[in-house]
C-alpha cells in the first residue's frame, strides 16, 4: 500500500476552518488528503483549494477532490478527472458500487462514532473490515480513527483517515 497509496489522510470539510491549516502540518509528508468543503461557496472554495493545492504539492501530499473540478492527483466520491479515484463505502453495496466503477481505493467509515456524524451509529472495526473484502481494494479506515485505533487495526485496513486527530493534539 505505501508504494501506491498513503496510509494516512486527512479529510477536509468546513468545520476544520483556520485549523485546517495546521492540520496540513500535522501530517507527514506522503501522506493523502481528500478537499471536500462541499458546504462551502464556489468562490471561496477554489481559493481555500488553491491553498491547500499549493500546500500539498510543497509538502508531498496526495491531493483528491470530491467531486472534482479542481486541481489534484485524482478524485472522491463519484468525481470526473485523471488520477486515483476513491469511494466512500458504508456498506457491502457501496463498495462493489465503488469496484464497479474503476475505484482504486475505498473510505470505510464510520468505524468509530464520530464528530463528523453526531448519533450516527458505528459499523464497528470487524463489520468494517468485512466491507469490500475479496474486491481487491485497498481500504481506508475512517471515522473515529487516530493512529493508535490503526496501529490495533494495521492488518485489517490498509491506511486511516481522519479530520480532529490532525487537529486535536
Amino acid at each position: 500500500m505505501a508504494d501506491r497509496y498513503p496510509e494516512t489522510w486527512l479529510m477536509t470539510d468546513e468545520r476544520l476552518g483556520d485549523g485546517l491549516w495546521a492540520a496540513l502540518r500535522r501530517l507527514p509528508p506522503g501522506s493523502g488528503v481528500v478537499f471536500r468543503h462541499h458546504a462551502t461557496p464556489p468562490a471561496a472554495r477554489r481559493a481555500i483549494h488553491r491553498r491547500v493545492f499549493r500546500i500539498a504539492r510543497a509538502r508531498r501530499l496526495l491531493l483528491l477532490v470530491a467531486g472534482g473540478g479542481l486541481p489534484g492527483d485524482g478524485v472522491h466520491k463519484r468525481g470526473r478527472g485523471p488520477g486515483l479515484r476513491s469511494w466512500p463505502a458504508h456498506d457491502r453495496a457501496e463498495a462493489v458500487a465503488g469496484w464497479k466503477a474503476g475505484a482504486d481505493l475505498l473510505f470505510v467509515s464510520p468505524l468509530f462514532p464520530t464528530r463528523s456524524h453526531p448519533g450516527a451509529p458505528s459499523l464497528g472495526p470487524a463489520h468494517a473490515a468485512r466491507i469490500g473484502r475479496g474486491l481487491d481494494l485497498p481500504r481506508i479506515a475512517l471515522g473515529g480513527m487516530t493512529a493508535k485505533r490503526f496501529r490495533r487495526l494495521r492488518g485489517r485496513f490498509e491506511g486511516w483517515a481522519a479530520i480532529d486527530a490532525w487537529v486535536a493534539v
